[in-house]
């Protein structure tokens, strides 16, 4: 069944999620299950909602790949997380869009 991840995580930079964005490569090679991912970082930190196939392939990819790359970097704390079931999907204008 499909999910929506919610995270916060406090503290995180741009430069930090930019550089975890490179080091753990998930736009060159794609999680397996992953179908959607917003970023917004404000003067608190990190907030995701990402949409995954599955709550196993969210936790498989935070396993394996997210926070291996997030301990590489040092850095600290942990973020808040919340999934849901999807009702429904809908995205009039997807595509890669970096707004700021």
């Amino acid at each position: 069944m499909a999910i929506v991840m919610r995270m916060d995580w406090d503290g995180i930079t741009v430069d930090q999620y930019d550089t975890i964005e490179d080091l753990v490569g998930w736009r060159r090679e794609p999680p397996q299950g992953g179908i959607y991912h917003v970023a917004a970082i404000d003067q608190t930190g990190l907030h995701v909602t990402d949409v995954w196939e599955s709550a196993e392939d969210f936790q498989r990819f935070v396993d394996t790949r997210l926070m291996p790359g997030v301990e590489q970097m040092g850095i600290a704390g942990e973020p808040r997380v919340v999934v849901y079931p999807v009702h429904k999907i809908w995205a009039p204008a997807s595509g890669d869009r970096q707004m700021a």
